[in-house]
């Protein structure tokens, strides 16, 4: 290739857009059901120690939770003993270099007055001139832990299916608030992403650090962020290694993993055309070259 190929990016799609007030992209990831192996919160979570914040609001009334379902926590502190609510935190990333900062929203998915939350949510975007909301998730499902975590970027705007070279969910059924909170984006011209990573159902405890490195890969080619991931890495290493000793130890599981690794190999694959080739290979290369830089020499075979 003669000419160095340039992934589109929510970056490049809000740069073309006029606007006087400087925009946001909106990053939302819940606590609960949409939350498998809290790799979601934990991928928004490193992404906010690995940036310089300021706290914008909280979203935590009462009216939203059942605190029997969502137990409130208690810690010591050096003042006495503190109970932390169930709340919904916002808080901003300035990115002076990109096109637009972020608008971090990290919490828990409510119990009541979804709507009203929602609405919340999207009032304190608009201020901050939201131009595009990325919600996040992690869902258990059937695949292996020994092949590369299944994630998918999907969009039911126009626009961002014709920029981003993606398309619209096809998923019909049960929903949480990560996506009741992006249709109601959407419904006052806001287009929205989705974002989801697959944890295999077999080891759902927390912390999955696999599946929160897949996550965070994928954001890092859409929004102009980067998150140092040597730890990652390493503890995603070492979390496959556990669950490969686990397997092996068990031989119903590991005949079940052999089942699932031999279905998602026959499995249809998508047709290697000349652009999807080139953006693999970019993708190969910007994460070889940013581990290479945070000193290492070797690539991990996660």
């Amino acid at each position: 290739m003669n000419e160095e190929y340039h992934a589109p990016t929510l970056n490049s799609y809000i740069a073309k857009t006029q606007h006087e007030i400087r925009p946001t992209i909106v990053l939302a990831a819940f606590e609960g059901w949409n939350d498998a192996g809290s790799a979601a919160t934990d991928a928004v979570r490193l992404l906010l120690e690995s940036n310089a914040y300021e706290h914008v609001e909280t979203v935590g009334e009462d009216d939203f939770y059942d605190y029997q379902f969502t137990r409130p926590t208690t810690r010591r502190t050096e003042t006495g003993r503190e109970v932390q609510w169930p709340r919904t935190e916002i808080y901003k990333i300035l990115l002076p270099n990109a096109a637009a900062d972020l608008l971090v929203v990290l919490g828990v998915e409510p119990t009541f007055k979804w709507q009203a939350f929602c609405s919340r949510i999207i009032r304190e975007a608009q201020t901050h001139n939201a131009h595009a909301v990325i919600t996040l998730g992690a869902l258990l499902a059937d695949v292996p832990h020994t092949r590369p975590v299944p994630t998918s970027l999907a969009s039911d705007d126009p626009r961002l299916q014709a920029h981003l070279k993606i398309s619209a969910s096809t998923y019909e059924g049960p929903t949480g608030i990560p996506s009741v909170l992006g249709v109601q984006f959407e419904q006052y011209g806001i287009p929205s992403l989705s974002l989801w990573a697959q944890l295999s159902h077999y080891v759902a405890q927390s912390p999955s650090p696999r599946v929160q490195l897949a996550i965070i890969e994928l954001l890092e080619e859409i929004i102009p962020v980067s998150v140092p991931d040597q730890k990652l890495r390493e503890d995603a290493l070492a979390w496959k290694h556990g669950v490969d000793e686990l397997a092996a130890a068990d031989p119903d599981v590991a005949k079940y993993v052999a089942q699932l690794e031999q279905a998602t190999d026959t499995s249809e694959l998508p047709e290697a055309s000349g652009e999807s080739i080139a953006r693999e290979f970019e993708r190969y290369l910007r994460r070889r070259g940013k581990y290479r830089k945070d000193g290492s020499g070797s690539d991990f075979d996660i």
